[in-house]
């Protein structure tokens, strides 16, 4: 075979992960509907992972190329292709066994542009996936994130009250106003229903809970609560036990980041990413980011 038909047929990415459940975690906490498209994109760099609601609600999952144990990218540019995000989920958890790391391999394109899945650690057997792609239906909306000031408005709480307070609020069709102020530094989640609901997190009286805090100005934002609650509402059970914090920003017009960290370091074996000591360096985290489009609010208070 000559090797101008050999770089013909060589993938674009060949990828080889250790711990799937990590991997799993992940893609699950931006999975806040059964049925849900999704689009991954593919670089150098790593793989992300773009959901979107209505052009209302984004969601993106980083994952480095540094989570990979091999990670061989051929491509020209960055392809792009869909996916059922719920699909990819299940066919990953087939690969998952509780109590050991499995390792996988991850190829695309197949011989008809399948995302291509398979067991490579087991001497008894191996398990084999394809999934199915398509040409992406819409390009993502571009949510131009810039910061609101030259101070961020921004707030880190641990992502078990985050949940909570979010789970606290819900009332169906509501929307939830967050408010920010600098004196006395708090932030403050209320919902209105049959009646009105407040949570406050002030910053001083509760800072093993409202872990960080930057704000040089009121403000104060409503967001829709069905989407203000997929931010939340699949957070791994792996990032309340390990108590992280949850970051979130308010950018210009109100735009709503919300950060969550997500480990897939493999736990059983050591790893080169993790030092005798135990410590797992960042690059065993995936990045998971929520935006949020605010409500259109007259009343909303911003100077």
């Amino acid at each position: 075979m000559s090797s101008s038909a050999t770089e013909a047929e060589a993938p674009d990415l060949v990828c080889q992960m250790d711990n799937v459940q990590g991997i799993v975690d992940a893609l699950t906490t931006v999975r806040w509907k059964r049925h849900q498209d999704a689009v991954l994109e593919l670089s150098e760099h790593g793989v992300v992972l773009i959901v979107e609601e209505t052009g209302c609600l984004q969601a993106k999952v980083y994952l480095q190329r540094e989570l990979f144990i091999r990670y061989e990218y051929g491509a020209q540019g960055r392809p792009r292709f869909g996916v059922s995000l719920g699909l990819l989920v299940d066919c990953l958890n087939t690969f998952s066994v509780p109590g050991r790391s499995s390792m996988i391999e991850m190829r695309y394109p197949g011989p008809d542009m399948q995302l291509l899945l398979k067991s490579v650690d087991s001497l008894d057997a191996c398990i084999y996936a394809e999934i199915r792609t398509r040409i992406p239906d819409t390009i993502s909306w571009d949510y131009n994130f810039e910061p609101a000031g030259s101070t961020p408005l921004s707030f880190t709480v641990k992502s078990a009250a985050l949940k909570e307070a979010i789970d606290d609020l819900e009332w169906p069709g509501s929307s939830i106003q967050i408010m920010l102020q600098p004196v006395p530094p708090s932030v403050t989640f209320r919902g209105e229903g049959h009646g009105d609901l407040q949570i406050d997190f002030m910053y001083y009286a509760n800072t093993d809970l409202l872990i960080a805090f930057s704000c040089d100005r009121q403000v104060s934002y409503r967001y829709k609560y069905k989407f203000l609650r997929a931010t939340t509402s699949n957070i791994p059970s792996s990032v309340i036990k390990d108590n992280r914090g949850s970051k979130l920003t308010i950018g210009r017009g109100g735009m709503l980041k919300v950060q969550h960290l997500v480990s897939v370091s493999r736990q059983s074996i050591p790893h080169p990413h993790i030092d005798s000591a135990g410590y797992q360096q960042p690059s065993r985290i995936a990045y998971i980011e929520f935006f949020v489009k605010p409500e259109e609010d007259e009343d909303t208070v911003n100077d």
